[in-house]
């Protein structure tokens, strides 16, 4: 390329990455000059994609996390110009569209005036680059039909090495991880798939389960998983069966670094998947494992955030989320008594809100409660910003979070989307009137839509089953009316006005609080009520607890205790007989209990909302398309 010419593209530079999807030492196959355009340069995360453009053809790119301070910084623009060192040319989502991910770059041009269009796209045939291992240089093929035109010499990289050969020469040759690395470059998570055949991976155990076991159909074994990141901050589960779980379970130690080759790959299961990866990895007792001695690093925290309007459909299951949201409240540092092994540990709630204009608590449990919880409470007047990666998600109080054993706080991160968060604070949000997700899983919120009606039923399919729920809880949502109330049941029970527990009168005068261990001079009153419902298959008796009851019987317990005292049974029996006959969406789950040596189905009410007649028959149009495959 004339040095005293204008920047410009490779001609023929997307349709060799396509061709030669993985160039190294190893396949032969060199990595010649490739210089891109950037185009429609935009964050994902902590990532940035663009397209690439060699001025006729285009393919999405992707830049790896450490790149990304090129960006933030300036050097590499939209419209600008880089070469391209190492990359990876992958097949990637359910789509299979095909990614360059760039592992390496230099930049040649910041922003020109405009996007390269290549003469090219003009002629009949398209100009390639030819590639032959043995030769020095790489020359542009021209039409034979097209005017004479001088030869573009595009020079080959120069001793490009590999990012395991990096990490060998910074070592030496002793270590016998490096000795493995060498053989092929290390490839980043991001870019593995079920149709490669070799690679070695450099990760981090980021969590290690228990070695289990079990026993089904084709006899007993063990198993046992471990969560891997490598360092651009991308995560895998790998899991290990018998002879394998027995080998790796001992070698495989948390924060550790290791080595890992010979895996298979598939697409991950959604329903037991804990990590955000289309695919999940099986290690077999042939794969290869090798601790990386004296290797060190902090992988990159990667989020898939979800926005709390958002969070309907994760209810019940197993995939943890990541939330980005602004501290509200913070509540002080409760004392839980764990029923398993009657153990006390601490818990502190938080109430985060974002951009959609809803709240969610988060219970912080353990060393997050009284650290980082502690933190929050005494930075809560500023509205801090936090990013918590790894939360559940539970119907309590209709919809909750929880922080579980890997789960990670940073308060006021540097991220794009916190920035974004904090404008729309300032500007709008800290006057704006936002509601609890938790009090509005209605069927047409966007969020709990889907809680509403996914797994939806009628009471026969519940009742007809006896073993339903032995094991576990299920979750169902019914369309149901509610028929009766019994007026002579306990309607209610004194709860303390801080943790909402149970308490009992105290000696003298008072209320005693086992769980906050304290008497107070007054208590509240709270629902736990069983109700009968109906629908054209049938009934059933369910439990409805203190949030889902007031909106049933539309007022609090206190209040219906006033009406009993002050107007009596008429006044009370009517207020109950007005809540009846009303339709109604339940979220309900179910569960097997022991009353007495025999066991019981348990209905208990988890969310409620009133029937959105626009929405259910939204929905049941699409089951009649389903029916009739339209």
């Amino acid at each position: 390329m004339d040095s005293d010419a204008a920047p410009s593209v490779t001609p023929g530079a997307v349709a060799f990455v396509l061709e030669n999807a993985s160039p190294d030492a190893a396949t032969g196959v060199p990595v010649p000059e490739i210089v891109l355009q950037v185009v429609d340069l935009k964050p994902i995360g902590t990532r940035f994609t663009f397209l690439a453009s060699d001025g006729k053809d285009k393919i999405k790119t992707m830049l790896l996390t450490q790149l990304a301070p090129e960006v933030r910084s300036g050097n590499i623009q939209n419209l600008g110009l880089i070469r391209v060192l190492d990359y990876t040319c992958n097949t990637i989502g359910e789509k299979q569209e095909k990614v360059l991910i760039i592992t390496k770059l230099e930049v040649v041009s910041k922003a020109l005036d405009s996007e390269i269009k290549c003469e090219a796209e003009k002629q009949e045939e398209k100009p390639a680059i030819l590639l032959s291992p043995k030769e020095e240089s790489v020359v542009l093929s021209k039409p034979t039909n097209a005017a004479p035109l001088p030869p573009v010499v595009l020079k080959p990289k120069q001793e490009v090495k590999s990012a395991s050969q990096i990490v060998n020469e910074q070592r030496g040759n002793a270590a016998p991880a490096a000795r493995l690395a060498m053989t092929r470059r290390v490839h980043p998570l991001i870019s593995l798939n079920p149709y490669q055949g070799n690679w070695i991976i450099k990760v981090r155990v980021t969590s290690k389960g228990n070695l289990r076991t079990y026993k089904n159909a084709r006899g007993e074994g063990c198993v046992f998983n471990v969560e891997l990141t490598d360092v651009d901050g991308t995560q895998i589960q790998a899991t290990m069966f018998n002879e394998a779980a027995k080998k790796f379970y001992p070698m495989f130690e948390l924060g550790k670094v290791y080595y890992i080759s010979k895996g298979s790959l598939r697409v991950a299961n959604k329903q037991f998947k804990t990590v955000h990866n289309d695919y999940e990895m099986t290690l077999n007792e042939n794969a290869v494992v090798e601790e990386a001695e004296g290797e060190t690093f902090i992988p990159q925290i990667q989020y898939n955030f979800v926005k709390i309007d958002q969070l309907g459909p994760y209810v019940g299951g197993r995939e943890l989320v990541d939330v980005i949201g602004v501290v509200q409240s913070v509540s002080p540092t409760l004392s839980v008594r764990r029923k398993i092994d009657n153990e006390t540990i601490p818990k502190r709630d938080i109430v985060v809100a974002d951009d959609s204009s809803k709240t969610v608590t988060i219970s912080l449990w353990n060393d997050l409660a009284t650290t980082t919880g502690q933190e929050l409470l005494d930075m809560v007047d500023s509205a801090p910003i936090i990013a918590i990666k790894s939360l559940k998600v539970s119907d309590f109080q209709g919809l909750s979070l929880s922080t579980v054993g890997r789960s990670t706080i940073v308060v006021n991160p540097d991220l794009p989307e916190a920035e974004q968060l904090r404008a729309w604070y300032d500007s709008e949000g800290k006057g704006t009137s936002m509601a609890s997700i938790g009090s509005d899983m209605g069927a047409s919120r966007v969020g709990g839509a889907r809680s509403m009606y996914s797994d939806r039923v009628f009471l026969s399919h519940i009742t007809s089953d006896p073993n339903l729920g032995q094991d576990k809880p299920v979750f169902f949502s019914l369309n149901a009316y509610i028929s009766l109330i019994k007026p002579d049941q306990t309607m209610w029970y004194r709860a303390c006005k801080t943790c909402n527990k149970k308490v009992t009168e105290a000696i003298g005068s008072g209320y005693w609080c086992e769980g906050c261990q304290k008497n107070d001079a007054e208590c509240s009153l709270r629902y736990i009520v069983v109700i009968k419902v109906s629908d054209p298959t049938g009934e059933a008796w369910l439990s409805l607890f203190n949030d889902q009851a007031e909106r049933i019987v539309g007022c609090s317990a206190d209040e219906l205790d006033r009406i009993r005292k002050e107007e009596g049974d008429d006044g009370y029996l009517l207020k109950l007989k007005e809540a009846t006959w009303v339709p109604h969406l339940f979220r309900v789950s179910v569960t097997q209990n022991e009353y007495m040596n025999e066991k019981r189905q348990r209905i208990t009410v988890r969310s409620e909302a009133p029937v959105d007649h626009a929405a259910e028959a939204k929905y049941m149009l699409e089951e009649i398309a389903k029916l009739t495959g339209c």
